[in-house]
């Protein structure tokens, strides 16, 4: 029975119609049905070199200590075959003179973590798995040694298919992806191209029919080409995987067994994850040799300990009321890029609809959305002309914007990992975000492992949160549950019960505080009883952050949301001085008529 996907249910077409994976609604059958397995006789293939590392003389020199401290110090961990010492500074690479100036030109100081170890093992031929999390540099972490790679290949003749193959899993990833490959291409006059579903394939045969060394593809559409003998993969010597854990996700599987049966055996293999549970590990076993294992961060599920994680554990309904207080915050800076996942592409057009009916400048956009609508909104979120973007888990990884400051998690998704890549579009690189999310008792599978990730990065952790756990371990019903989670209380809890239970647990300090400054649900800049800080050092009202008026203190009011208000400048609970509105509001500013091309339907 074929899988179920979370954007679009069960069968029917992936990403706007065009076949991009095993749910295919096409009547011809399974995607790939028409590829045999090819046999390989390695003995008849021409052979060819993939082991182009010298080691700098400064890396001759570092030591294993050396080594070993700028492992510890950047969270880097290896297994496996015989790993080569990570490279500290770009020239250690011996990257190409073309590439070194592109890498100068964009002006990068040192190599990602990633990257100072992946450089070497890939150059030195070696099949590699990298673990790490989005925004760590793993892009130019494989793309660079494949330009190594093909300038030591014969050229293409008439004919021949990609020397480089990189498979992603959504057509947004396989574009980021082409961006930078094209910039570093050309330098080194080299040809790449994007192929994925829900553009036409005009452009993209004539692209692969003029001859590239560098194809990045999602793999509906490449199992459609080489079906059609568009094009072929006998000279591919380079297979990079990126995301695969999202490809498993979305049910590629057999379309990726069915291209990987495409490429001779002794080819060099890069299998890149932000996760690594064990159908990963299977995909490895089955498609590298004698592989090393790159971690970066901890080796448990983590996230990225620069986003600040806020829970807010609420009912559905309360969802709306809260998400718009929300907005009223965040958008009260112009600057403040926010994206707000749902689970149902029904439940992001209904949500953008709402928010711009009531004047927020929101766009949609999931995997109904035609590819043109698509690239449209994308570029209105980068560029800041709609700061609000509503969006499905299909926009949750691969989705490469800077600047983005806010993640709001409406509908909680149904992993841990599906959260932490969410989470992950704001604080990219070295930068600072803000998640926050919104968690039913309808997610009470979900809550440990949510704890969990919160322990790891040291966040505070709702003391509603460990209630649901309580609850579900003494069985009570949802409808218990419903007025204990309910927002309408002030002062922390309703309950002698609560009350009892939050002291044992925290102790008194944290009880009165929690009851008495934070109310439902939010934190406060105390302690525990047994001194471990509660909180981040701001307050809360019902899991919003409060202002506190850094201006004059007789110039801050209440309103009837328990959140503070100043007349001036006040301080967000992640210290950004933010401008506030005028308060109390009718609701937002109205729109200025936003100009949309005809039949998008935002």
């Amino acid at each position: 029975m074929p899988g179920y996907d979370m954007d679009r249910g069960f069968g029917g077409p992936r990403f706007g119609g065009s076949r991009g994976g095993p749910l295919s609604g096409k009547k011809f059958g399974n995607p790939g049905e028409k590829l045999t397995k090819k046999k390989w006789n390695l003995d008849e293939l021409p052979k060819f070199e993939k082991n182009f590392y010298q080691e700098h003389p400064d890396v001759v020199r570092r030591t294993v200590q050396e080594v070993e401290q700028y492992r510890a110090s950047k969270e880097v961990t290896v297994k496996g075959h015989t790993c080569p010492k990570p490279l500290i500074n770009f020239y250690e690479a011996n990257f190409p003179a073309n590439v070194m100036e592109v890498i100068q030109a964009q002006n990068f100081t040192e190599p990602t973590a990633i990257q100072a170890q992946g450089w070497p093992v890939a150059l030195s031929g070696l099949d590699m798995v990298g673990v790490a999390q989005t925004g760590s540099g793993k892009t130019l972490s494989y793309l660079l040694p494949a330009i190594v790679h093909i300038n030591h290949q014969p050229f293409l003749e008439r004919g021949d298919g990609p020397i480089c193959l990189v498979l992603a899993p959504t057509r947004e990833l396989a574009q980021q992806v082409q961006q930078v490959a094209a910039e570093y291409s050309r330098a080194c006059r080299l040809k790449s191209t994007c192929i994925y579903g829900g553009a036409p394939k005009g452009p993209q045969i004539r692209d692969l029919e003029r001859g590239v060394e560098i194809c990045i593809a999602t793999p509906g559409r490449l199992i459609d080409f080489l079906e059609a003998g568009k094009t072929n993969l006998r000279r591919c010597t380079y297979l990079v995987l990126d995301e695969a854990d999202r490809m498993l996700d979305m049910g590629f599987e057999p379309q990726i067994r069915k291209i990987v049966d495409q490429i001779r055996p002794d080819r060099q293999t890069l299998m890149w994850s932000a996760t690594w549970p064990k159908e990963v590990r299977q995909l490895a076993e089955d498609f590298l040799k004698e592989y090393v294992h790159i971690n970066i961060g901890a080796l448990e599920l983590s996230a990225n300990h620069n986003i600040l994680q806020i829970v807010d554990v609420c009912h559905d309904v309360e969802k709306d009321d809260k998400l718009i207080r929300l907005m009223e915050e965040i958008m009260s800076e112009k600057e403040n890029k926010t994206i707000v996942f749902v689970e149902t592409k029904r439940r992001c057009d209904d949500l953008t609809r709402k928010m711009r009916r009531d004047g927020w400048p929101a766009m949609g956009i999931h995997g109904d959305k035609s590819q043109q609508e698509r690239d449209w909104v994308l570029n209105e979120f980068k560029h800041g002309k709609a700061p609000i973007l509503i969006a499905t888990d299909v926009a949750s990884r691969g989705l490469d914007v800077e600047d983005v400051k806010f993640v709001i998690n409406y509908d909680y998704p149904n992993s841990s990992e599906d959260y932490i890549h969410r989470i992950g579009r704001t604080a990219r690189s070295t930068k600072t975000g803000t998640a926050y999310t919104f968690f039913t008792p309808n997610n009470i599978k979900q809550v440990s492992d949510l704890i969990s990730v919160l322990r790891e990065a040291n966040q505070a952790i709702n003391p509603k949160l460990l209630q649901l756990i309580e609850d579900r371990g003494s069985g009570r019903s949802r409808g218990d549950r419903r007025d204990r989670y309910s927002a309408g209380k002030r002062g922390g809890f309703g309950s002698f019960r609560e009350r009892e239970n939050f002291e044992r647990t925290y102790g008194a300090v944290g009880k009165r505080d929690f009851g008495a400054k934070a109310q439902n649900g939010g934190y406060s800049a105390q302690t525990y009883s047994n001194g471990t800080p509660f909180g981040n050092g701001f307050a809360a009202a019902g899991m919003q952050a409060s202002f506190r008026a850094a201006g004059n203190p007789a110039g801050a009011y209440q309103n009837g949301y328990d959140q503070q208000y100043a007349t001036n400048i006040a301080t967000m609970h992640n210290g950004m001085n933010q401008q506030q509105y005028a308060y109390p509001a009718t609701g937002a500013a109205p729109m200025i008529g936003y100009p949309m091309p005809a039949g998008y339907t935002q």
